[in-house]
């Protein structure tokens, strides 16, 4: 079963398609990044599987129509960490963790013992938990990252998507963050989908990648397939040189004589 399903996605943003014809399938428990130039549709079309935009075309969720699910039980399923979140400052993180158990609760229900437990787990994993009563307007940027990571993990959804989840981190953090989100998807089976700039990265973690260019997918497949120094002069304008160091690949740019 799929846990992802694309069928001709197309996002249109001020009259413009953005996302055009995306037709994909995420495998359950796959890690699939999507890399590509800057504009080339990766935040949109992560948006819309989300539900957060208009899109034409058929998105499927465990073989479910997007379209179909209400709000609360598309959130059972999908977990979201945007590029750019929203932290209130006044919250501690213990209360912001915990807003990812929303989607467990009833109309007017508080949560209860085992949404603590849930959030309190997510904070633990993510080595939040001496931070748990401070304010997130206390916090550095990459700190409050990694709570918003620990906000989704809370959330229990099979499939998480993230944008930039690195952005804000630090070369230690980035691979602590990456590095559990590897573990979990080995001892949850989570579904990651993730929007990534480092194609250093993007290679060595994802199972898949695919790359878009101008609001379509131009390569689809393993690292070492769609990673090539001729993809990447002709979609991103960059020369670089693909090297592979202990059977891992690098991307690594090339400086003009």
């Amino acid at each position: 079963m799929s846990a992802i399903a694309l069928d001709g996605v197309t996002v249109r943003l001020g009259g413009r398609p953005v996302v055009r014809e995306v037709t994909a399938q995420v495998e359950c428990g796959e890690w699939v990044a999507l890399i590509g130039p800057n504009g080339a549709g990766k935040t949109t079309l992560l948006r819309a599987i989300a539900g957060l935009l208009p899109y034409e075309g058929h998105v499927s969720l465990f073989e479910r129509p997007a379209a179909d699910l209400e709000r609360r039980e598309r959130a059972r399923l999908l977990a979201v960490v945007p590029q750019e979140p929203q932290t209130p400052p006044w919250l501690t993180v213990a209360e912001y963790a915990l807003m990812g158990r929303t989607p467990h609760l009833g109309p007017l229900a508080r949560e209860g013992a085992a949404d603590r437990d849930a959030a309190a787990r997510a904070l633990d994993r993510l080595g939040l938990e001496p931070f748990a009563e401070r304010a997130l307007g206390t916090l550095s940027g990459g700190e409050r990252q990694r709570v918003v990571v620990a906000r989704a993990l809370a959330q229990e959804a099979p499939i998480v998507l993230l944008d930039e989840p690195t952005a804000a981190l630090d070369i230690g953090h980035q691979q602590q963050a990456l590095e559990l989100l590897d573990a979990l998807r080995s001892a949850d089976g989570l579904t990651l989908v993730a929007a990534m700039h480092d194609l250093t990265l993007a290679a060595q973690y994802a199972d898949r990648v695919l790359l878009l260019a101008e609001g379509r997918i131009v390569a689809d497949g393993a690292p070492a397939d769609v990673l090539t120094e001729s993809a990447l002069a002709e979609h991103y304008g960059a020369s670089v040189r693909v090297v592979t160091l202990d059977d891992r690949i690098a991307v690594l740019p090339s400086r003009g004589s």
